[in-house]
């Protein structure tokens, strides 16, 4: 069966051709119940717009497309330049960045470049339009567009998905051992610190990774026989260093015990957490233990140093890229599902070095 065409959507939806080109091209000048019809139509076809190479005889673009919600950290920044030495140019390279750096190599290695979208501005059919139309497959961060988008785009380009559950049976996936990672650290504070008070700060419910790292905090509480915990004692939105934060001065401010350690469902509100206790004049490790997850290079270079679980960011973005040329050279092979190992990394906010 051919593909659906342009055509084929203003017929469907009863506009012209043109207006069905502004719609992808110009959104906001079409009328959002126009709009909203047209897209409609789109999606019920499984219909991509097409990029500026799809005429060639080749239907190639040289091109792979990365998707991912705008995670930027405003404070990151200014964190790292208190903290860092003048030649630590990586020292605001958060999550997203790394991921980033990993695509870009390997598609350098392929002989592809890389088109980035790294915000939802629009809404999520104007990033499936200036992306998927644009590129010979693409990744996309778990939760960045809805599901019955990428079945649409799947269709016509190999689609990569980087973290959270495996969403799409018969798309490729890659995701790192989260929970593992989690119940190891936590493990390591209570039987190697001998900490019996702990407290997780985690993601929205919506988080899978940072689920799936409560889900580890849980499996350690109930090996050791501490009580197994419902919920995270908290939960932070963005999972920001101001998250992180506010996260520290609450728990602090709470009636009873304070926890013997917090661990953080990132890196990112780890550090900020560092800065609201010494604030507080609270120190750590010798008052609170503190740890992250991920393994940023902010994480090593604040003060204490930041325990934390490393996980193969940029890895993830090179594997994202090798299964994408894979699926570009054998579109029929089974899909592939892997699971990238993490580390433990032991500094001095929790006690260790």
């Amino acid at each position: 069966m051919s593909a659906p065409t342009v055509y084929d959507v203003a017929e469907r939806s009863g506009v012209s051709i043109a207006t069905v080109s502004r719609v992808y091209r110009t959104p906001d000048s079409v009328r959002a119940q126009t709009r909203e019809r047209v897209l409609e139509a789109a999606r019920q076809l499984g219909y991509v717009p097409s990029g500026n190479a799809r005429g060639l005889a080749s239907r190639t673009t040289g091109v792979l497309g990365l998707c991912f919600p705008d995670m930027a950290d405003p404070d990151a920044e200014a964190e790292a330049d208190a903290e860092a030495d003048s030649d630590t140019d990586d020292a605001v390279m958060l999550y997203s960045d790394q991921i980033i750096r990993g695509m870009e190599r390997a598609a350098r290695r392929h002989g592809y470049a890389l088109l980035i979208a790294a915000s939802l501005e629009g809404g999520p059919e104007s990033l499936v339009a200036k992306v998927a139309g644009r590129v010979d497959g693409f990744a996309v961060l778990a939760q960045t567009v809805p599901t019955e988008d990428l079945e649409v785009i799947s269709r016509r380009l190999p689609v990569v998905m980087i973290a959270g559950p495996r969403e799409i049976d018969h798309l490729d996936h890659i995701v790192v051992a989260n929970a593992d990672g989690e119940r190891e650290l936590a493990r390591h504070l209570i039987e190697d610190h001998g900490l019996r008070r702990l407290a997780f700060v985690g993601g929205e419910a919506e988080s899978p990774d940072a689920e799936a790292r409560f889900h580890g905090f849980r499996q350690a509480c109930r090996e050791a026989g501490l009580p197994v915990p419902d919920e995270p004692d908290l939960r932070a939105e963005m999972m920001t260093q101001a998250e992180g934060a506010r996260a520290a001065e609450a728990l602090l401010d709470r009636p009873g015990e304070r926890p013997q350690g917090v661990l953080f469902a990132n890196d990112q509100m780890a550090v900020g957490a560092l800065r609201a206790l010494e604030r507080r004049g609270v120190r750590v490790p010798e008052d609170i233990a503190v740890t992250g997850f991920d393994g940023i290079p902010l994480s090593r270079i604040v003060r204490p140093p930041l325990t934390t679980v490393r996980q193969p960011i940029r890895r993830l973005g090179e594997q994202a890229v090798e299964l994408l040329v894979q699926r570009l050279g054998n579109s029929g092979a089974e899909p592939v599902s892997l699971t990238l190992p993490v580390s433990l990394i032991r500094r001095a906010s929790c006690g260790c070095g």
